[in-house]
């Protein structure tokens, strides 16, 4: 089972400026919902959270593991690869990722331009945090 539940998915341009003759790769926005790692007692993680070497830090959500916000959201294209050896969860090289409450706040133009900016950064396979 998948921690991640799929938001959206876009076409890009592939080296991140759309030019007349560019090639387009889809970009699948992944959500990671609050309740995944949460400390709240009670909701399965107990003994810890197994996400945090790679996740944004876990959610204190309510009794239902509800939060306002997601824990996180990756950004990857169809050639991104999921499962490294540290976790079968992990997203090997993600073209970004952002808190949930940072993917919330943000606008459509500011994320398009940064996910535009992580394609042309992509061969430097370094993923892009806040």
């Amino acid at each position: 089972m998948s921690i991640y539940a799929t938001l959206w998915g876009l076409k890009f341009p592939r080296e991140g400026l759309a030019l007349p003759d560019c090639d387009w790769i889809r970009v699948t926005a992944q959500g990671v919902p609050a309740h995944i790692g949460t400390p709240t007692p009670g909701l399965g993680y107990e003994d810890g959270d197994p996400y945090g070497a790679f996740l944004p830090p876990p959610l204190k959500t309510d009794a239902q593991g509800e939060h306002e916000y997601m824990r996180a959201v990756v950004f990857v294209t169809e050639e991104t690869t999921k499962g490294t050896e540290r976790s079968p969860q992990e997203y090997a090289d993600p073209l970004l990722m952002l808190t949930g409450e940072q993917y919330a706040t943000l606008s459509f133009g500011e994320l398009h331009r940064r996910l535009c900016d992580a394609l042309k950064d992509e061969g430097s396979q370094q993923p892009l945090r806040d």
